[in-house]
């Protein structure tokens, strides 16, 4: 039985407390009623968080608050009393390790009050959270969703940029979601998450667990630490393990994080001999819509899921045994899926075109290569793809991308993803470096300019193809240095049809230009999608 939220303000004295730290009697009563890590953003009556930072220490921006009181490290401390800053400071050994706890105290323990259900996993966090908002909408259900492609409030969107945001805002969110009368929250949880803390204070219902493949090796220094990451998910020696663990067991990772969660729902779509959830794909529409069956707690469902994709069958039967284990209709869930739709995942460009054109959010190396299959298995034709890889990132599965891609497609066009602030040139040659190590025949091009690497795609292709754009999906921003310049992989692919003679370009966006998300979002939470 869920909670109700406290209404009442938290004093300074009570977050001390919650943090384990001291405060002097004369500030012990002062009431907080907010918590911001953006120095410019923190309220009167609220609660500034300096964290260090890789260059500055926050509190050295502390007096450009307006916030009632400070919560930072000894460091931070050293940096405030030089300043001669006389308002009230909290000192903890490390900010982020309470950060979470504290957040949710001062906006009312909002989350016991949601049934919180988070999707973490390298690929299908972001296909997971859309399907369980279809179906817990078809199921009654008032529901927010928070994640890579950004949050929405009973299908109102709402500007997030992280996908998992910082404790701070996270809290303010489920509160926020409370008072709109959200019953259900579906969210996506980093890895990045997990480790900063972000999630801390939060009472999830249910945890599902997709897969665990290579990503994120720039912030994880091995595929051990990645998987411990995920692992405080559900191990239930960890503080913010939720009640139910239901994990995907299709890869050996997932057989590991079922034997860590100690008891759980088991997914599987192998034929597995023990399974609480199973899912057969029974057969494929020639539009790549999947008819699929399902059984769990021994009741039988049949659905046609519109997203093409062996990924995507297990991404549907993890939703629906989530659903089940926080005790929704499964009959009326399912239900819903068939009306599921992802920005950028998967998606079908379609301008009359006698070739199949996609887009996908695919940006590392199982992803690609189970993209390309997807749609090697829908047609008789040649498959091309157009691929990249962002920098400032994980360099060491740059290679493996291309090889992924020259062993599955007849034509890989490298360009430029994200560089940010790394040589583009530098990024392409050991993205086709590997693509030339597979000894595959796919056709390898280069090409400076994304949008001119999808005019070629497109140019290329002759009927009964298929062709797919990869890496960028729902993003409308490159950024190139520290800018991020308008594009949309969706928007170019329309005008290269258009430049081809197919349909009618337009730049008013639609259903293609995905209107759920207006802005950039970084590969740091963007753990994507497939096993």
């Amino acid at each position: 039985m869920k909670s109700t939220p406290s209404a009442v303000t938290p004093t300074l004295g009570q977050l001390a407390a919650e943090a384990g730290a001291v405060v002097s009697e004369d500030a012990a009563d002062l009431q907080i009623s907010s918590v911001s890590l953006d120095s410019g953003q923190a309220a009167p009556g609220g609660l500034f968080a300096a964290l260090p930072g890789t260059r500055v220490h926050g509190a050295t921006y502390a007096a450009q608050s307006a916030a009632a009181a400070i919560l930072t490290d000894a460091a931070g401390r050293e940096i405030l009393a030089k300043a001669g800053e006389k308002r009230p400071v909290l000192v903890v050994e490390d900010v982020r390790a309470v950060l979470g706890r504290v957040s949710a105290r001062v906006y009312g323990q909002p989350s016991k009050s949601l049934t919180l259900l988070g999707v973490t996993g390298t690929s299908g966090k972001t296909t997971t959270t859309y399907l369980l908002e279809q179906g817990l909408i078809a199921a009654g259900c008032e529901v927010g969703l928070i994640g890579t492609t950004g949050t929405r409030i009973r299908g109102r969107d709402v500007p997030t940029s992280l996908t998992t945001p910082e404790a701070p805002t996270l809290q303010a969110l489920f509160a926020q979601m409370l008072s709109e009368g959200v019953t259900h929250v579906v969210m996506e949880v980093s890895s990045h998450a997990l480790s900063l803390g972000r999630v801390d204070g939060s009472f999830f219902d249910v945890a599902g667990f997709t897969n665990l493949s290579q990503d994120h090796l720039d912030f994880h220094p091995t595929m051990e630490d990645y998987f411990e990451a995920k692992a405080r998910f559900f191990d239930p020696a960890s503080p913010v393990h939720a009640a139910r663990s239901v994990v995907c067991v299709d890869d050996a990772w997932g057989e590991r994080m079922l034997d860590r969660a100690g008891e759980g729902l088991a997914v599987g779509t192998r034929g597995q001999a023990v399974l609480d959830c199973s899912a057969t794909l029974l057969d494929v529409t020639p539009a790549g819509a999947q008819h699929i069956s399902l059984t769990l707690a021994g009741a039988a469902y049949e659905l046609t899921l519109p997203l093409p994709g062996a990924f995507n069958v297990a991404n549907a039967a993890l939703a629906t045994a989530m659903a089940h284990a926080a005790g929704v209709d499964v009959g009326r869930f399912v239900s819903g899926l068939e009306n599921a739709a992802v920005p950028g995942r998967m998606e079908r460009i379609d301008a009359g075109q006698d070739f199949v054109a996609v887009v996908d959010y695919a940006h590392k190396p199982a992803a690609v290569a189970a993209a390309l299959e997807t749609l090697r298995g829908q047609v008789a034709g040649r498959v091309g793809v157009v691929i990249g890889a962002g920098g400032d990132r994980d360099a060491s599965k740059r290679p493996l991308m291309g090889r992924e891609a020259a062993q599955r497609a007849d034509l890989v066009i490298v360009t430029d993803d994200n560089p940010r602030t790394e040589d583009p040139a530098a990024i392409r040659a050991a993205v086709i470096e590997g693509a030339a190590a597979a000894g595959a025949n796919a056709e390898i091009r280069e090409s400076k300019s994304r949008a001119e690497a999808i005019e070629e795609l497109i140019a290329w292709a002759r009927p009964g193809d298929a062709v797919i754009v990869v890496g960028k999906g729902h993003e409308v921003g490159q950024i190139v240095g520290t800018t991020t310049h308008p594009f949309d992989d969706r928007k170019e692919m329309r005008r290269a049809l258009s430049l081809s003679g197919y349909g009618e370009h337009s730049d008013s966006g639609g259903a293609d230009s995905g209107g759920a998300s207006t802005r950039e979002h970084t590969h740091e939470g963007s753990e994507g999608r497939r096993p």
